[in-house]
């Protein structure tokens, strides 16, 4: 942790997201019929890794996680599990990313009882059973405060990084004396599930421009579109298009650099955008562009229009590359 010394008290700064939702749970009564209680939040979290250990954003010493914690009764451990194995399929789906996934059992210093620790085992292993997916089973690898769901992605040196993770924990109700009044009108200890879809937002950003070698399809291209007029005295009809563009919730830049038209398509080239527009005297007077792709190919005369209803198209499919071109 970094820690500090103020006025002769030690303060921390945050290294976790987990005890913060746990105190807003206790701060209530809760009846079972409360109960499942959802928190989420994107969390600035910080650990003071070594400095060797420091790696581009896949290790660094801030992060922000979308950190999610369920508090339920151990009956609906299964449903919400269900629900969060959805909402990660839905991420991994989206992205096209190759993963693995773990299912870890209790270690052999654990908290909770057996009878606990094997119910939740069980209910981990239908979820992804149901699911019909492949997982490697990690005895004794779970964290001591429960069992777990990991998903790793590899990295361009082939080295494995955490990702999306749904953990189940009994350790920190009993810490945070969390409970619940049962439907015996007696006090019960909820599960906690701690969640996460992403993982680090900066880990699975260096995983998605490797995943991309840095050519995002459009629908997650950062500059979907860059305009590219030829000289100063196209820049007005640059502008129009860009509002165009923009009133179809596209992202454009207009490069206005008092560059050659060569060097401003080697730049945008190197920058992987998706789509070029080179605009000259003959595109103004016409009202039309002139197309052109990452991959170098090109179309002049083209209707602004009909490129706006392809590119629309191309978003909604989330299509892996630019086809405006073929």
């Amino acid at each position: 942790m970094f820690l500090l010394d103020v006025n002769d008290e030690e303060y921390g700064l945050k290294p976790m997201n987990c005890p913060g939702h746990a105190t807003i749970f206790e701060q209530n009564s809760w009846s079972y019929r409360d109960l499942p209680v959802r928190y989420a939040e994107n969390g600035k979290v910080y650990r003071k890794e070594q400095r060797g250990e420091l790696s581009g954003l896949s290790r660094v010493w801030a992060f922000t996680i979308d950190d999610g914690h369920l508090f339920c009764t151990p009956e609906q451990i299964e449903s919400e599990v269900n629900d969060i194995m959805a909402m990660i399929n839905d991420v991994l789906e989206t992205f096209d990313l190759d993963y693995e996934v773990a299912l870890a059992t209790r270690p052999e210093k654990s908290v909770g009882g057996d009878e606990i620790w094997e119910k939740a085992e069980s209910q981990l292993e239908s979820v992804l059973e149901s699911a019909n997916m492949e997982y490697d089973l990690e005895a004794g690898d779970g964290a001591f405060y429960g069992p777990k769901i990991d998903f790793a992605f590899t990295d361009a040196l082939g080295r494995k990084w955490d990702g999306p993770t749904v953990q189940l924990d009994f350790n920190m109700p009993e810490r945070f004396d969390l409970t619940y009044t049962g439907e015996d009108n007696e006090d019960h200890r909820p599960v906690m599930i701690h969640r996460a879809l992403y993982g680090s937002f900066e880990r699975f950003f260096m995983v998605l421009i490797e995943h991309y070698d840095g050519k995002f399809p459009l629908w997650l291209a950062p500059e979907q579109v860059r305009i590219l007029p030829i000289s100063d005295d196209e820049l007005g009809y640059a502008h129009r298009l860009k509002n165009d563009l923009e009133d179809a919730d596209f992202r454009v830049d207009i490069e206005d650099r008092s560059w050659t038209l060569g060097r401003k398509i080697r730049e945008a080239q190197d920058d992987r955008i998706p789509y070029m527009l080179v605009v000259g005297s003959d595109e103004a007077e016409a009202g039309t562009v002139s197309v052109r792709d990452r991959k170098e190919r090109e179309q002049q005369d083209v209707e602004l229009d009909s490129f706006i209803d392809h590119l629309e198209t191309e978003r909604a499919e989330r299509r892996e590359e630019p086809d405006f071109l073929g």
